[in-house]
């Protein structure tokens, strides 16, 4: 096709992650033509890589338990062993199925899915081999990578999530470098998997990003299943020498394993797409976008883990929709950052939306806040779990977040997220119906405590 026939699209969207699709769907269903480039699977990280084969791995663990723990129920069951194949084939099969109703919502939407790395040339222009797709507007959604650190090589018995996701057997015994979501997540797996877990974190707690409290509570839980958290230990080096892996810290004797999971966190893929060349501003490696998606550069916008910002499939998600909405000229409301929920997958899970106590506290200056312990819920009795609701409220004001911990937690972050973007004060969701007996229950005890009016929480 020449130059001159090649059509314009109103959208050229680079990358088929969370992000790029969400948007490719929006602006179809607004009667944009769109064209959506990937260069390896459309769904992204998120799909093949990420939030799904993990969560499906975490469920794999979660059975694994179950089984080792019937007689706790009075059901005597045992675990006779992991088969990772059948594991894989299990993941896999879910990956599958989701994967094929993408590919069917691309083709109902009549979206142009071109294969292969495109790279940014002009504000309207990606170059995709030899071909050139010319957009009134441009969206990167490049994502993110599984990053290392410098002089770390990945390779043989030092893995990132990407390589642990297809590992074929489970270790006796595994380092996970970095106590953040991924590294709390894949510990959680391999411990239930039964392997012996280390996990080694420079800063002063698990899940840094969390409330105070949760990391407390994450760390004793981790501690009764054995897993061995150092926190506030520098890492100093790492040798794979075939056998084993041996892992260096600062101050602290060195630790053998079979395994090192590097999960030091996700990096912005941005490089060698033309993006500086063409004038978008980026920083570290990020690329700058103001509160509406907008980057540097007229008519070009940026979604997903290349912005600053939690790194969420479902943020992407959502930041997709609003600018395929905003191209449309239908001037949708400002995503609020502090409003997105956040789920980590291990167990105990963990669910927060809004702002933590000491967030609270730089934002508001006087706050209050109440912790309602799991040992009053019912449901939580009946599934043997221990963890908390935590609610932090600006004085006499609204709720502005909410912390919880314990199983299943992450199932109540959707109630927790209207209270905070509602910012509605106690004493609105104290007269809330909350069925019985459930794990949700426990954010309305959480709310009734806290409008002062406590029934099974202790003052």
């Amino acid at each position: 096709m020449s130059a001159e026939s090649a059509p314009t699209y109103d959208i050229v969207i680079l990358g088929g992650g969370s992000g790029g699709y969400a948007c490719a769907f929006r602006a179809a269903e607004l009667g944009m033509s769109v064209a959506l480039v990937e260069k390896d699977k459309l769904g992204g990280t998120c799909l093949h890589r990420g939030c799904i084969p993990t969560k499906a791995l975490l469920h794999a663990a979660e059975v694994a338990d179950s089984a080792r723990e019937g007689e706790k129920f009075g059901v005597k069951t045992s675990l006779e062993s992991i088969d990772m194949a059948g594991v894989h084939s299990y993941k896999d099969g879910v990956v599958g199925r989701l994967y094929k109703g993408l590919q069917g919502l691309a083709k109902a939407h009549k979206i142009e899915l071109v294969e292969g790395e495109g790279k940014l040339t002009s504000p309207t222009t990606v170059q995709v081999g030899d071909r050139t797709l010319t957009g009134k507007n441009v969206v990167l959604a490049t994502g993110s990578y599984a990053k290392t650190l410098p002089g770390l090589e990945v390779g043989g018995r030092i893995v990132t999530s990407d390589q642990a996701l297809t590992l074929d057997r489970v270790p006796e015994r595994v380092v996970v470098l970095g106590g953040g979501v991924i590294g709390v997540e894949f510990a959680s797996v391999y411990r239930s998997f039964g392997a012996q877990v280390t996990v080694v974190e420079a800063l002063p707690r698990l899940v840094a990003a969390e409330d105070e409290a949760v990391s407390k509570q994450l760390e004793r839980a981790f501690k009764k299943r054995k897993i061995d958290v150092r926190t506030g230990v520098r890492f100093a080096g790492a040798t794979d020498d075939g056998d084993k892996v041996t892992v260096q810290l600062e101050g602290a004797d060195p630790i053998e394993a079979d395994l090192l999971l590097v999960a030091v966190g996700r990096g912005p893929v941005t490089e060698g797409l033309g993006y500086e060349e063409v004038g978008v501003s980026t920083d570290r490696g990020y690329v700058t976008a103001d509160e509406r998606c907008r980057t540097s550069v007229d008519g070009v916008y940026a979604v997903g883990d290349i912005v600053p910002g939690l790194q969420l499939a479902h943020r992407g998600f959502q930041q997709g929709i609003f600018v395929a909405e905003e191209i449309a000229g239908k001037q949708p409301a400002v995503l609020a950052e502090s409003g997105i929920p956040r789920v980590t997958y291990c167990d105990p899970e963990i669910a927060s939306v809004g702002l933590t106590e000491a967030q609270a506290k730089e934002q508001h200056g006087e706050v209050e806040t109440y912790e309602y312990n799991l040992g009053g819920n019912g449901k939580s009795q009946i599934l043997q779990t221990q963890g908390f609701v935590k609610l932090v409220r600006a004085k006499d004001g609204p709720v502005v977040g909410v912390h919880m911990v314990g199983a299943r937690m992450g199932e109540q972050v959707g109630e927790a997220q209207l209270i905070v973007g509602w910012e509605a004060l106690p004493d609105d969701v104290a007269p809330m119906i909350h069925a019985h007996p459930t794990q949700n229950e426990s954010l309305g005890e959480a709310h009734l405590a806290l409008a002062g009016k406590p029934l099974h929480a202790h003052s």
